[in-house]
């Protein structure tokens, strides 16, 4: 399991306002968010005091202790310089030209802009043996037709309760889904837990 986030080791303060970024467009966030180390650096981001630069050398310790679950200790030196030597000459530089950080090659450090902590990302991950929301409330929605319609022809046993009590049936059971899909949500945006949202669903 990836260890904590240090600051105090690996954190340099910059004046913010030396190299202005523009903000990103909204094809730029989708050509950053198409490449899993690039979410992993925006997670990374977004748990950190933007005010600071991060050197390029502990976040590709941190996302090489995410990408193999380990923690951060245990990261070989291999694994290290593998992800190092993408985010260098890859990833960092597309994130810096779609405006969502700074990336000073020569110094190795990144500096991110405010302008991610605007939105919010939730990785809709779908287990194996699990349905998307969106499905599942099309089911519901199915049963519930179902449900009334039975009620009002007067089928048995749903005619036994009355429409009322169906009705807050009806609504209890899509209270509690919409309660479960906000968690559900929350837990899986980005920068909101301690690892990247989509570890635990692979």
């Amino acid at each position: 399991m990836g260890g904590a986030l240090s600051k105090s080791t690996s954190a340099v303060s910059v004046d913010r306002e030396e190299t202005p970024i523009a903000a990103p467009t909204t094809d730029d966030l989708f050509s950053v968010l198409a490449n899993r180390r690039r979410r992993y650096v925006l997670h990374y981001l977004k748990r950190t005091d933007l005010a600071e630069s991060i050197e390029i050398g502990t976040l590709a310790e941190q996302i090489a202790a995410w990408e193999n679950d380990v923690s951060i200790s245990r990261v070989s030196s291999t694994q290290r310089k593998r992800v190092y030597t993408a985010l260098q000459q890859s990833h960092l530089p597309k994130m810096d030209a779609a405006g969502v950080l700074a990336f000073e090659k020569d110094r190795g450090l990144i500096r991110g802009d405010p302008v991610i902590e605007e939105f919010d990302v939730s990785i809709d991950l779908v287990a194996s043996s699990d349905i998307p929301w969106s499905e599942y409330y099309l089911a519901l929605s199915s049963v519930c037709a179902a449900l009334l319609a039975a009620v009002w022809l007067g089928a048995y046993p749903f005619s036994q309760i009355s429409a009322f009590g169906w009705a807050l049936v009806i609504v209890v059971v899509f209270s509690l889904s919409s309660i479960a899909h906000l968690y559900t949500t929350r837990t899986r945006t980005i920068g909101t837990g301690e690892r990247p949202p989509e570890i635990d669903h692979r």
